[in-house]
C-alpha cells in the first residue's frame, strides 16, 4: 500500500519507521530536510511537496504541532485535500480540538475523501515499539478501512465515536497527565524533603494506592526510572511547550460546555512558569524542578 506520511518529529519518524517495517511504500515530507534525510535511510520516499504527496498515495497520515497547522496542511490550497485523488483515507494523529476534526472531516467527504481523527497515546516509547493507542473518531466504515494501517504503529485501536471523539478522548487524557505529573512530582519532592530515598518512596506509591503510569513509567524525580526523561536531563519525550497547548485546548473545549477545570487551569500556569524559564523543550517531568529543595 502506499501510504504517505507527514510531520516526522519525535513521534512521526518512528510511526513512519515501522509503515515500512510491515512492508508499505511510504512517501513522507517535513519541513525538516534533516528529518526526511533520516526517514529516507530508514527506506522512505522523499516528496517535495505536500501536493506532491498527497498525489502519489493512497492513505495521508499527518502528525502536525498544533490546529492551525492541521488545518493548513489538510485543507489549504497546497494541502492534502485539494491534491488527493477521490477515494483517498486520510488519517489525522496530531493532537488537536474536536471541533477542528469535524470540520475537516466534512470537508474531506464533501471532496469524495475519507477521514479520521486518530491522536496517540504511549509517547516516544510506544511510537518506537509500535505499541500505540489511537483514539479514533470517525464513521465506522473509515474505521475499518485505517484499522490495519494503525495496527502497524500501535496495539490498541479504540473507536470513540464520530468524527471529533478520538480528539476529545486525547485531550481528556491529557488533561490528566498533566495534572498527575505536577501531583507526582509534589509528592516526590515532599518524600525526600522528609528524609526519604526517592527510588523506596516511588516502590512504596507503586504497589499502593496513589500508584499511577506517570509514577510508575515516567516517574519525574531522576534516577528513579532510568530509561525516563527525567534520569537522561528531561530530553525527548513530550515538550512542556506541548503540554501547555494540549492544556490550552482541553480548556478551550470546557469553555464550550462551561465545564470547570481548576486543575487544569492550575496546571498549564506552572507549565507555563517553566517554559518562561527557558525549559519549553524539555519534557515535562522537568516541572519536578519547581519543587525540589
Amino acid at each position: 500500500m502506499k501510504i504517505g506520511f507527514i510531520g516526522l518529529g519525535h513521534m512521526g519518524l518512528p510511526m513512519a519507521s515501522n509503515l515500512l517495517r510491515s512492508g508499505n511504500a511510504v512517501h513522507v515530507f517535513d519541513t525538516s530536510s534533516q528529518a526526511i534525510g533520516l526517514a529516507v535511510e530508514r527506506g522512505a520516499i522523499a516528496t517535495g511537496s505536500i501536493a506532491d504527496l498527497a498525489a502519489a498515495v493512497d492513505v495521508v497520515i499527518t502528525m502536525l504541532p498544533n490546529p492551525a497547522i492541521v488545518r493548513s496542511v489538510v485543507a489549504g490550497p497546497d494541502g492534502v485535500l485539494a491534491h488527493a485523488k477521490d477515494g483517498t483515507l486520510i488519517i489525522e494523529c496530531s493532537t488537536s480540538d474536536p471541533q477542528t476534526a469535524r470540520d475537516l472531516e466534512s470537508m474531506a467527504q464533501s471532496s469524495g475523501k475519507a477521514m479520521i481523527d486518530a491522536p496517540v497515546s504511549g509517547g516516544v516509547p510506544g511510537a518506537e515499539a509500535g505499541t500505540l493507542t489511537f483514539m479514533v473518531g470517525g464513521t465506522e466504515e473509515a474505521f475499518v478501512a485505517a484499522r490495519p494501517i494503525l495496527m502497524a504503529m500501535g496495539k490498541n485501536i479504540v473507536n470513540c465515536g464520530p468524527a471529533g471523539s478520538g480528539q476529545a478522548a486525547k485531550i481528556c487524557n491529557n488533561l490528566l497527565l498533566g495534572v498527575s505529573t505536577i501531583a507526582v512530582s509534589e509528592s516526590m519532592c515532599l518524600g525526600v524533603s522528609l528524609g526519604l530515598a526517592p527510588d523506596v518512596l516511588a516502590a512504596i506509591i507503586n504497589t499502593s494506592s496513589g500508584r499511577c503510569w506517570v509514577s510508575e513509567v515516567y516517574n519525574p524525580y531522576p534516577g528513579v526510572v532510568k530509561s525516563a526523561p527525567a534520569s537522561n536531563d528531561f530530553s525527548g519525550g513530550f515538550a512542556c511547550d506541548l503540554m501547555i497547548k494540549d492544556l490550552s485546548l482541553a480548556l478551550d473545549a470546557a469553555s464550550g460546555t462551561r465545564q470547570p477545570l481548576p486543575m487544569t487551569a492550575l496546571s498549564k500556569q506552572l507549565f507555563q512558569l517553566l517554559s518562561l524559564k527557558g525549559e519549553g523543550s524539555k519534557d515535562i517531568t522537568a516541572i519536578v524542578q519547581m519543587f525540589k529543595m
